[in-house]
């Protein structure tokens, strides 16, 4: 086999299992969503408080630094009962707790990130994130920073947690499809590789955002952004 097949063949089997990854995600979480409706009320929140509990101790914390005893304190509840909510222990609380943020994380995005199908749609986006991002209590992106953390320390259970942000990249190219069909794109632009620029320029934003305590960085990264999405405009629009 040749080298240029050999790549081919390379980036088929990359990309099925980016795409297994994410149909395996939406199951989880379409199990975890089922399994929380069948609780009562009062046991759907107290299953809310433990997770919403729980992500801002990881957030602090980091997953590795963030025992099961520290979330019984923080919940004033018993291991028997967050075993009862997440049989799978903390390994299925950590995946709550990624389903959330993400979660979080698009619902501010919204309900531009479902169409961005013009240019003032980006421009309100780029608006969203920014407001999202002031208003957290601590800086960075939760889901990327345990996304970064569950590679290095967990890899069987990272790309769970790649797949969030492959989905938040999924709206993007969505977007950015549409853009062309309307013609508001060139019809060469490449819609996989500028969605993968953006929230690459998000997530390097949010990066340096959280070192300087600054959203400046995460400003100056969207407009970025913005300013190489504009450079392939068709020239009729």
């Amino acid at each position: 086999m040749n080298s240029d097949l050999t790549c081919i063949v390379d980036r088929l089997v990359h990309y099925c299992h980016i795409e297994w990854t994410i149909q395996s995600s939406r199951t989880k979480l379409s199990l975890m969503t089922a399994a929380r409706s069948a609780l009562t009320p009062k046991g759907a929140a107290m299953h809310d408080r433990i997770v919403e509990a729980a992500a801002d101790l990881v957030l602090q914390r980091g997953a590795q630094g963030t025992s099961l005893d520290d979330i019984c304190t923080a919940t004033a509840t018993s291991k028997s009962q967050l075993f009862h909510y997440f049989p799978g222990g903390k390994g299925d609380l950590v995946s709550a707790i990624a389903a959330l943020q993400a979660e979080r994380v698009l619902d501010a995005q919204r309900p531009y990130l479902d169409t961005l199908d013009t240019w003032a749609a980006w421009d309100r986006w780029r608006d969203a994130v920014l407001t999202h991002y002031s208003a957290q209590p601590h800086w960075g992106c939760p889901i990327g920073a345990l996304t970064a953390e569950l590679v290095r320390s967990e890899p069987d259970r990272a790309p769970e947690a790649v797949a969030h942000m492959e989905r938040w990249r999924s709206y993007l190219q969505a977007g950015l499809t549409r853009m062309i069909q309307t013609g508001r794109l060139r019809a060469t632009t490449n819609p996989n590789t500028l969605s993968l620029a953006i929230l690459a320029a998000v997530q390097g934003g949010l990066t340096l955002t959280a070192m300087a305590e600054s959203i400046q960085p995460l400003q100056a990264a969207l407009d970025g952004a913005l300013v190489t999405l504009r450079a392939s405009a068709a020239t009729h629009h």
